[in-house]
């Protein structure tokens, strides 16, 4: 009788071909699907880090009770080991929790924490400031009294960061100011914000007293700069020094670049309303405007409904202008967020492009009508037709009368 042969062990995961195992990773655009392929063996591991540096995955859209959905997916799900109710912007991966006594970053993805100063502590440039001073811009003088960091400082009302930017690993910005800008006349001091700055670790802020607060709508860093949009559209760039007694960054000047046209908001006789809010993208080496008008509609009862409208500019640097586009690009998707906004390219993933994705977790009147509809969506804006559609029907989530919103988070940083 023949002696059995022993059976072979059967094959290892790890012992496909790298190549091969990319070619997997490139059907795969959910970050949950990427987490999963990792977790199989560390060659996988290696392979699913050095893919996703190349090519990113989609964002996972992050809810306030600190759930978060891995698109396309509609399940929730929760990152181990970390509470992440709460947070109150994101930037990039990070998620922001800007307190009074402490303020901190949170990656859930490399589990890293970066560690603010509290928005209690802000030094004012220069020192020991006066309230009274004459505003020179852009080589025009303006004698009307204006609002500036200490008029805000003397606000009542809670500091509250709009926006937060990890320009690098040693410089840090935020749009901090009191109140809801979106909503309140232009003329309005409450709404307006200051542009601040830090490095990791500091102990304080660092702000101009004397800079002419706006109305900021948004920031980003572009080609190595930090740029500021106002709601009249105008576009600052921020120059950015380096304080010679204790080595802070700090803003040294605002330029304006682009001089905007404003729109304001105002009420129809049918009880419309229309609201704007503007978004700078980078998309593709170019930096873009995105004018978002949502149309809001009295049904009398006090219940509100309400749709949206988009309009794209790029901005014309050389000539000092804002130029509309009508499409951005095939292979790209707009991934618009009040806390954070980035342009996708979704066509490796066999995904339609030329689309913008919003949501609408709104701020505008919020305080003042219910909505008609309790809970809220994730909304897509086709470039081609014009037409406002739900990708994904089946995701929703209450909606909610506090500043903690809904928002994108990116995996790539």
């Amino acid at each position: 009788m023949a002696e059995a042969q022993p059976r072979s062990p059967p094959p290892s995961w790890s012992a496909i071909p790298l190549d091969l195992a990319s070619l997997v990773l490139r059907l795969l655009p959910a970050y949950a699907d990427r987490a999963r392929f990792a977790a199989v063996c560390p060659q996988w591991r290696d392979a699913a880090q050095q893919f996703l540096r190349l090519n990113p995955p989609l964002p996972l859209l992050a809810l306030p009770n600190g759930t978060f959905y891995s698109l396309p997916y509609a399940k929730r799900f929760r990152f181990p080991g970390f509470g992440f109710a709460g947070y109150q912007g994101v930037c990039g991966s990070w998620l922001v929790f800007p307190r009074d006594d402490e303020c901190f970053l949170h990656d859930p993805f490399a589990r890293a924490t970066v560690r603010l100063p509290p928005l209690s502590r802000v030094r004012l440039r220069p020192p020991n400031a006066v309230q009274k001073w004459t505003n020179w811009e852009d080589g025009e003088r303006s004698p009307d009294p204006y609002t500036t960091w200490m008029h805000i400082e003397d606000m009542e009302g809670k500091l509250r960061m709009s926006k937060l930017i990890l320009c690098s690993p040693n410089l840090v910005a935020a749009l901090v100011g009191v109140g809801r800008p979106c909503h309140l006349p232009i003329c309005h001091p409450v709404g307006a914000s200051q542009i601040l700055m830090c490095q990791p670790g500091a102990s304080s802020w660092s702000v101009r007293a004397y800079d002419k607060c706006r109305l900021y709508e948004d920031m980003a860093f572009y080609q190595g700069k930090l740029y500021a949009i106002a709601s009249d559209e105008d576009l600052f760039v921020v120059n950015i020094s380096q304080d010679q007694c204790t080595g802070d960054p700090q803003v040294s000047r605002l330029g304006r670049v682009i001089k905007g046209n404003p729109w304001h908001i105002g009420a129809s006789e049918d009880n419309d309303t229309l609201g704007k809010k503007l978004y700078l993208v980078e998309s593709r080496g170019k930096l873009l405007m995105i004018h978002r008008m949502v149309g809001f509609t009295n049904l009398g009862d006090g219940h509100l409904t309400f749709g949206n409208q988009f309009e794209v500019f790029e901005a014309d640097f050389e000539h000092s202008r804002w130029v509309e586009v009508t499409t951005v690009g095939d292979d790209q998707v707009l991934f618009l967020g009040r806390r954070c906004s980035r342009a996708v390219s979704v066509s490796r993933y066999g995904l339609p492009g030329d689309c913008i994705l919003f949501l609408d977790d709104e701020e505008v009147n919020r305080a003042k009508y219910v909505y008609g509809e309790q809970n809220t969506f994730c909304r897509a804006y086709n470039m081609r037709d014009k037409r406002v559609f739900s990708p994904h029907p089946l995701i929703s989530w209450k909606r909610s009368n506090e500043t903690c919103l809904a928002a994108w988070l990116f995996p790539q940083d």
